[in-house]
């Protein structure tokens, strides 16, 4: 077995211009505070949860429109790196204590040290919470994406979707944000966004306009979403307390 996760954030990247207005929107609509920012450009924040911990972090990207990317929390950092590699991953920045990674898809993902013994899970907020993050991929790299991470996260289980496009990989019992690899209907770069499990998905998007956020698209079972820095995010109808889905539906994610 590889080197275990013992906590995953999900990180927001939104363009440094924007930065501000990403952490307004964001703290908003999952009901957290901002820690104290970090990084020589001020561009890391954690967006703090009272009594659970952090899941959710944003950070101001120089270049780029953005998106999301995963960062695993491991007791021993090289040996999870040296798994990445072997299995066809990119050490694309060694930070001593932590690294800045590349699937072979091309997806950055980042691993680092369990230090501050996270446990506890944010609670669901007005019906919903922020609990999956998507990787979209063409269909040239999806079946080796699927393959890379299912063989680096041995103790998830990796799972067929509820659409033939879709595949899950769900975290042990506890950790708080599930993988989900959708396959594109077009060659373009891997890339990566959040997903919200709701509760009433027509309740949280109207929560969310009000908020600034723009309607992108709808489908029977999920909701695409712009946020007010341009980042797309969906809302699905998974049940946001367990993470899956109303009996018969077949929505993003299983």
């Amino acid at each position: 077995m590889n080197q275990p996760v013992l906590w995953t954030h999900a990180f927001i990247d939104r363009p440094l211009t924007h930065f501000s207005r990403a952490c307004e929107f964001w703290t908003a609509v999952t009901d957290t505070r901002l820690s104290e920012l970090r990084g020589e450009r001020q561009e890391f924040v954690t967006l703090i949860s009272e009594d659970a911990d952090a899941v959710l972090k944003v950070q101001g990207v120089v270049s780029g429109e953005g998106g999301a990317h995963l960062d695993f929390a491991v007791e021993d950092v090289p040996a999870l790196v040296d798994a990445a590699l072997k299995l066809g991953a990119e050490l694309v920045t060694d930070h001593a204590r932590w690294a800045v990674l590349r699937s072979p898809a091309g997806q950055l993902f980042c691993a680092g040290p369990w230090e501050h013994g996270e446990s506890v899970r944010p609670p669901v907020v007005r019906g919903s919470r922020l609990d999956q993050v998507c990787l979209d991929l063409p269909p040239s790299v999806y079946e080796a994406e699927i393959a890379f991470w299912s063989a680096l996260l041995t103790d998830w289980q990796s799972l067929p979707g509820s659409r033939p496009e879709f595949h899950v990989l769900k975290p042990p019992p506890g950790l708080p944000i599930r993988i989900l690899l959708q396959r594109l209907d077009e060659e373009r770069p891997a890339s990566a966004h959040l997903d919200l499990a709701c509760a009433d998905i027509d309740a949280t998007q109207a929560e969310h306009e009000h908020l600034g956020a723009e309607l992108v698209a709808r489908a029977p079972h999920w909701t695409v979403l712009r946020d007010p820095t341009g980042g797309l995010y969906c809302l699905t109808g998974r049940d946001p307390e367990t993470g899956g889905l109303p009996s018969g539906v077949a929505t993003a994610g299983s």
